[in-house]
């Protein structure tokens, strides 16, 4: 790997008029050492820096490029629909006819508001709740991240937890009313349902959770936590930012059985553009302006671009690619386990189909305060180890590391290959 010359002074010429240099607080290194590559080009499954360093990315945008890098069919998708207008302000087409296709895919949505970000639909579907309900109190969980909202940054997980702040300065005093319970843990819930009986609007969680690393739901917790919210009166909302259309085609709510109310949707459902949506039953989201009385606008909410990125992604989301993905996850999780066991190195390794996160501890991670047990310390000593070998992984321990379908076994190979040397750098320091 050449030395990041001209990714060291981009970054200080960012540092003078970004906070920290970067738009997003994980991109910084803070919690792997060195200083962020700056990325000029991508196709397929690589990157590549100003430096001319070329990577297998394991971020992929931090998971909506399911298809990978900048394909051909949606570079000339977009590149199309571009020619006739960015932005209209105005309704389009395009809009409903992704509705659709979401609603065949996600039954339970069945009506759809498009938005710009996932922390956008999180923070409307939990302002719908509380509309509903007449009540004010959300119940989130540990690790469980759900976008900046000032109600849901409360032990958010991710860039979060690396950055010691998890809860942030300047969160409003609102944040009285989100109530924080244990992932996996149904009694925990409910303890929090007796002691604030008749004021919890919602229970919002991440059904395959991913911002604490990749936590999979035990058995029986979301079927638990729709038989519980039913029976009280409260919103049950999946927060599919991640799973959606990642973990299936018609995301985690399709492979485990379990129907929520609302569901909040991230950028896969754009190809990657800024887009996110949010959706569930007809009679909670005609409550929605114009239709009813509950407010949320956005300019540039439903553009062409993002709809068109959208519609050609989701028309791709083929069995095949649900069955190569998760084959290429299981071959990156047993690797990563092997070359731990090799190096004699405590590793547990997590994943759901094609996400992966390798835990440096030796116990079980089944919630925030397991994932919180892991080494950071060699999680950046085996970050920094894969990026010289030509591997870009997540910045943090606490994230997944994304595949898709321009994924080869020979890339899985070549990045198997590099975890055996990081993993014999982790034990020398460990």
């Amino acid at each position: 790997m050449k030395k990041p010359v001209r990714s060291r002074k981009l970054f200080e010429q960012a540092r003078q008029i970004l906070p920290g240099g970067v738009d997003s607080p994980v991109r910084a290194f803070q919690s792997v050492g060195g200083i962020p590559l700056f990325i000029k080009r991508a196709s397929g499954a690589t990157i590549e820096d100003v430096d001319g360093n070329r990577f297998i990315d394991y971020v992929m945008s931090w998971g909506p490029l399911i298809h990978g890098h900048a394909p051909s069919g949606l570079v000339k998708a977009i590149a199309k629909a571009a020619r006739l207008g960015t932005s209209f302000g105005a309704p389009s087409p395009l809009e409903h006819q992704l509705g659709e296709q979401v609603r065949a895919l996600v039954p339970s949505m069945e009506r759809v508001r498009f938005v710009s970000s996932g922390t956008e639909a999180a923070m409307s579907a939990a302002r719908l709740a509380r509309a509903f309900t007449g009540r004010d109190k959300i119940v989130k969980f540990a690790g469980c991240y759900h976008g900046h909202a000032d109600s849901f940054l409360v032990k958010a997980g991710s860039g979060a937890t690396t950055l010691g702040v998890p809860t942030s300065p300047g969160v409003a005093r609102a944040v009285a009313d989100t109530l924080l319970a244990r992932y996996n843990d149904l009694a925990a819930v409910e303890a929090l349902c007796n002691a604030h009986s008749g004021a919890v609007a919602a229970v919002i969680v991440e059904p395959i959770a991913g911002n604490m690393g990749v936590v999979a739901p035990a058995e029986g917790f979301l079927a638990g936590l729709r038989t519980l919210t039913e029976r009280r009166g409260i919103l049950l909302i999946f927060d599919e930012v991640i799973s959606g259309f990642r973990a299936s085609a018609g995301g985690a709510q399709s492979i485990f059985g379990v129907t929520p109310d609302l569901t909040c949707l991230g950028k896969i459902i754009g190809g990657g553009l800024p887009v996110g949506a949010y959706g569930g039953r007809a009679d909670l989201m005609d409550m929605v302006a114009p239709a009813g009385p509950v407010y949320q606008a956005g300019t540039l909410s439903g553009n062409p671009l993002a709809m068109t990125a959208g519609l050609w992604a989701l028309k791709r989301l083929t069995p095949r690619l649900y069955k190569d993905l998760a084959h290429r996850g299981s071959m990156l999780a047993a690797g990563f386990a092997d070359a731990a066991r090799h190096a004699g190195v405590n590793l547990q390794v997590n994943a759901f189909g094609s996400m992966v996160t390798p835990f440096f501890t030796s116990s079980p991670v089944r919630d925030y305060d397991t994932a919180l047990n892991a080494n950071t310390g060699a999680y950046a000593t085996f970050f920094r180890g894969m990026l010289s070998r030509g591997i870009y992984p997540p910045p943090s321990q606490f994230e997944a590391w994304f595949l898709s379908a321009a994924h080869t076994e020979r890339h899985i190979t070549q990045t198997i290959a590099a975890a055996r040397a990081s993993m014999k750098e982790v034990a020398r320091q460990i």
